[in-house]
């Protein structure tokens, strides 16, 4: 693999999101995943099914339901809702209707991690979980959703009083249903972190309270300007309680693999501008470490020879898990096209029209629809991790990122400029 992303290329005067059939483009791959998942993805008996590879319904008759996946449907249908997509509005109205009333812990506080028809399933507290509830919280109100209110107080009252951690400006990772240590409480995450970053962001958005974008800005500073600048803006995954750095970490591979991992530095690059421009730009640091995280992602973390960005490396530079997964794709548009805006270049341009040119070719699903997950280091589809494809937030965002001002989460981009596309 060849590590040098300085790739010959012609001069790019012009991008390509300025270009109308490219524009066209991406708005009909939107459509595609919306009409990929919308038939079916509601279960009649609450919460949404994750539907098998072909798009069809598994024969489950009691699945289990994330609450991650509840919450992001929540977003993406807002966002569709936003969009002006008929229909868009029930499915809402269906997954907060479900985290309300099945994911929230009435006894305890808080949000179930997963449920099924019976009730918790992993009654567990999850940091990550509960900054997706808050991103959907946010977006309900974007749309006007009558439980919005009481859930976004709700939540902001969990997150403040129960996972943030004032001392460094970051949130703890999870706990047990009664908010006892879970595993000893020894162990510290940058991946919830950087979903907070994301809706704490989109509260802000949606009440303009300063409270939550100041908390977003401690927490970038901690993970970004500190942490990630000390390691040549390569994003640390892992820590202690002190939030000093574990590099020798192996946890779950789906949400704590070993060593870093470059589709988090590029989601970073692209939340780190959208966080300064929110912030007023006034935090220099920020347009010089999403400049830096998205270089880096793509000098150590782009496949030179079959295409793609590899999961894991290790922090000798060393690929260390070489299949590639959806999002870091789709996380790589969205930053490629956050730097366009605001640091345009041709290294940029060119970046973002090989990150795009190698999801058409390889990543998009024709014969089923949607996405392909998980394909192999040379590029042919596995199901290894994801079995099942269970939501559209990071190929939906990419795909309408690019068709709004690089000013805010593109569902307020949508909201304040829905005339745009």
């Amino acid at each position: 693999m060849n590590a040098n992303p300085a790739l010959e290329t012609e001069t790019l005067a012009e991008h390509w999101s300025d270009r109308p059939y490219h524009r066209h483009w991406l708005l009909q791959r939107a459509d595609d995943l919306f009409d990929f998942f919308e038939a079916d993805i509601i279960n009649p008996k609450g919460g949404f099914f994750e539907l098998n590879l072909d798009g069809t319904v598994p024969g489950k008759t009691n699945p289990v339901r994330g609450i991650h996946v509840t919450c992001r449907m929540i977003h993406c249908f807002a966002i569709a809702h936003l969009l002006g997509r008929p229909g868009a509005m029930a499915i809402v109205e269906h997954g907060m209707d479900f985290l309300w009333n099945r994911h929230r812990d009435t006894e305890h506080g808080g949000y179930f991690w997963q449920v099924d028809d019976n009730g918790p399933v992993d009654a567990s507290k999850q940091g990550y979980g509960h900054a997706f509830v808050l991103l959907a919280a946010s977006s309900a109100r974007a749309v006007g959703h009558p439980l919005a209110d009481a859930m976004l107080a709700d939540i902001t009252d969990v997150i403040n009083t129960r996972f943030w951690d004032e001392a460094h400006g970051a949130i703890a990772e999870e706990f047990e249903r009664d908010w006892s240590a879970k595993d000893g409480g020894n162990y510290r995450g940058q991946n919830c972190n950087m979903h907070l970053t994301e809706a704490l962001m989109a509260a802000f958005e949606a009440t303009g309270d300063q409270a939550y974008l100041s908390k977003a800005e401690r927490i970038a500073d901690l993970l970004i300007r500190r942490k990630s600048a000390e390691l040549n803006w390569r994003v640390p995954e892992h820590f202690d309680t002190g939030w000093t750095v574990d590099q020798a970490y192996d946890g779950d591979q789906m949400f704590r693999p070993s060593g870093s991992t470059p589709g988090h530095w590029l989601e970073w690059a692209r939340l780190v501008l959208q966080l300064w421009t929110l912030g007023g730009k006034t935090h220099d640091w920020m347009p010089e470490a999403a400049k830096g995280l998205f270089f880096q992602a793509m000098a150590l973390g782009w496949d030179r020879d079959n295409g793609g960005f590899v999961y894991t490396i290790g922090w000798d530079n060393i690929v260390s898990r070489p299949f590639k997964l959806w999002w870091p794709m789709a996380e790589g548009a969205g930053a490629a096209h956050f730097l366009n805006q605001h640091q345009p270049s041709d290294f940029h341009e060119d970046s973002y029209r090989r990150i795009w040119g190698t999801i058409s070719r390889h990543f998009l699903d024709r014969k089923n629809g949607g996405w392909h997950q998980q394909l192999s280091q040379t590029m042919q589809p596995e199901a290894e991790l994801f079995p099942t494809r269970d939501d559209i937030y990071h190929a939906l965002q990419a795909c309408l990122i690019p068709l709004f001002p690089a000013d805010g989460s593109v569902l307020e981009m949508i909201r304040t400029n829905g005339d745009r596309p």
